[in-house]
C-alpha cells in the first residue's frame, strides 16, 4: 500500500512523531487514573481498587413482581430458575406491596437481591460467578432498651401516640396485661402506664419493638406488673413480681380494643325480629377487618357458615371448655376443622354475616357443655416460676425495676436522636 509517493522519508517523520505524542498523552492518562485510585485508598495499605457498588432501594408497589423487578438486570429464565431454588427458603411469587428491598449492582450486573419478608427476617440472593446462594436471615437493627410512659386520657392508643410511639406498642402492651385489664371495658382516665422496651432502629429511625423486658400498669387504682422470663425449657413469658403467671387459661377478651354492645342475658330485644330472645354471648363491636384470637389453646370442632351467625368457628379446648366466633367476614389463612390453634392466634375478621345489623364479633363460651357469661367466669391461672429458678428471677426484677424508676426521673420517655 502507498502511503506517500516522491516524499516518504518526511511522511515517516510524521507517523514516529504521532506515536511519540500520543504515548505521552496515554501515558499523562495512566498517571492521573493512578493519581485518583491513589487518592481513593489513602490509609488503605495496598489494597485493589474495585468497581464500585451501586445500591438501589426501593419499596415493592403494587403490582410488582420478581420479574418485574429482576428483568432489567437477569433473563426470565434466569430468575425463574432462582424462584424454583427459593421455594423451600421462600418463594418470590410472595412478594408483596409495601415491603423493601434492595438491588446490588456492580458495573450495571446484579450481585445481590435481598428483600425483607416480615420485621424479623430478610431474604438475601448473591450471585457469586452466576451462581445464585440463597439465605433468609435475620434483618439488622440498632436496638436501645428504654422507658416509654403515659397516662389514659381517653384510649391506650392516644396515650401512645402522645408519648411519641407507634400504635403497635399499645399492641404489645395489650397482650402482655390481656389475662388482668380488659382493655376494652376496664380502662379508667388517669390510668398510667411504665413500659421498658427494646426499641428497633435503622439509619437512626424508628423500625418497631422488640420485646417489652418489664412493664408497670396502673388501672383503676391497681398496680399491675408484669416481667419477661425465659423458663428452663427456653419458653420467654411474663410474671409479675412474685412470680406468678400473668398467662391463663383463656384471655379476657378475643378483640384488643373493641366496645361491648350486648352482654351475656337471658332476655335481649332482637334488632332484626323484635321479638325478645336469650343471648349466651357477649358482642364486641369493631370495624370489618378487625383481627379476631382464638382466646385459648385448642383444636377447631366446626368452622363454617349458617344463616344465622354467617361466617364461624367454634374451637375445642383441652379443659372441657369450648369458644364459638360469629359472624366474621372471612377466616384467617389456613383455619380448618381438627386444626390446632394457640392462645393469639388470628383465626378471622370481624365482619357482619348473617343475621345482624352492623359489624361485630358474636363471641360465647361453655364449660362442660354448659353456656356460661365470659365476663364473669373465673378463668384459672397457668403455672408459676419454678422454686430453682425463683432467686434469678427475683434478682432479675429487681434490677429491670431500678430501670424503669431511674429512667422516670430522667424523663418520661427518651428520644434517639436522628
Amino acid at each position: 500500500m502507498r502511503i506517500c509517493h516522491s516524499r516518504k522519508r518526511p511522511c515517516i517523520k510524521k507517523i514516529i512523531f504521532i506515536l511519540f505524542a500520543a504515548g505521552i498523552l496515554f501515558n499523562y492518562s495512566l498517571n492521573i487514573a493512578f493519581a485518583l485510585n491513589s487518592d481513593k485508598n489513602a490509609g488503605k495499605g495496598n489494597s485493589i481498587n474495585l468497581p464500585d457498588i451501586q445500591v438501589l432501594k426501593g419499596v415493592v408497589k403494587k403490582g410488582d413482581t420478581a420479574s418485574s423487578l429482576l428483568k432489567k438486570y437477569l433473563p426470565l429464565k434466569t430468575i425463574y430458575a432462582i424462584n424454583r431454588r427459593s421455594s423451600d427458603i421462600f418463594p418470590l411469587t410472595h412478594i408483596r406491596a409495601g415491603r423493601m428491598f434492595k438491588i446490588i449492582l456492580q458495573e450495571n450486573h446484579l450481585v445481590g437481591f435481598e428483600y425483607e419478608i416480615n420485621k424479623k427476617d430478610r431474604l438475601v440472593i448473591q450471585n457469586k460467578n452466576d451462581l445464585f446462594l440463597i439465605n433468609r436471615l435475620p434483618i439488622q437493627y440498632d436496638v436501645d432498651l428504654e422507658v416509654v410512659s403515659s397516662t389514659i386520657t381517653s384510649t391506650m392508643f392516644d396515650a401512645v401516640r402522645k408519648s411519641g410511639e407507634q400504635k403497635d406498642l399499645a399492641r404489645k402492651l395489650s397482650d402482655i396485661f390481656a389475662w388482668d385489664i380488659d382493655f376494652i371495658r376496664d380502662l379508667k382516665p388517669g390510668d398510667q402506664f411504665k413500659v421498658l422496651v427494646e426499641k428497633r432502629y435503622r439509619d437512626g429511625k424508628l423500625f418497631g419493638y422488640g420485646n417489652i423486658q418489664a412493664a408497670f400498669f396502673t388501672n383503676n387504682g391497681t398496680l399491675f406488673k408484669a416481667f419477661l422470663h425465659k423458663t428452663s425449657n427456653g419458653v420467654p413469658r411474663y410474671y409479675d413480681e412474685n412470680g406468678k403467671s400473668l398467662q391463663k387459661a383463656f384471655l379476657k377478651a378475643p378483640l384488643a380494643f373493641s366496645r361491648i354492645t350486648s352482654k351475656f342475658t337471658q332476655k335481649r330485644l332482637h334488632p332484626i325480629f323484635k321479638e325478645y330472645r336469650s343471648h349466651p354471648g357477649v358482642d364486641y363491636a369493631a370495624p370489618k377487618g378487625t383481627p379476631i384470637k382464638t382466646v385459648g389453646d385448642g383444636v377447631i370442632l366446626e368452622i363454617g357458615f349458617n344463616r344465622g351467625m354467617g361466617n364461624y368457628i367454634n374451637i375445642r379446648h383441652y379443659n372441657g371448655y369450648t369458644t364459638g366466633y360469629n359472624h366474621m367476614s372471612k377466616f384467617a389463612r389456613g383455619m380448618k376443622k381438627n386444626k390446632k390453634v394457640f392462645q393469639g392466634d388470628v383465626i378471622g375478621y370481624v365482619g357482619m354475616t348473617g343475621y345482624v345489623t352492623g359489624p361485630h364479633l358474636d363471641f360465647r363460651m361453655k364449660n362442660k357443655g354448659k353456656l356460661v357469661d365470659p365476663l364473669k367466669h373465673r378463668l384459672p391461672p397457668a403455672n408459676p416460676i419454678t422454686p430453682d429458678e425463683m432467686e434469678a428471677f427475683i434478682t432479675r426484677t429487681i434490677e429491670l425495676s431500678e430501670k424503669i424508676l431511674t429512667a422516670r426521673k430522667q424523663g418520661s420517655h427518651d428520644k434517639k436522636p436522628t
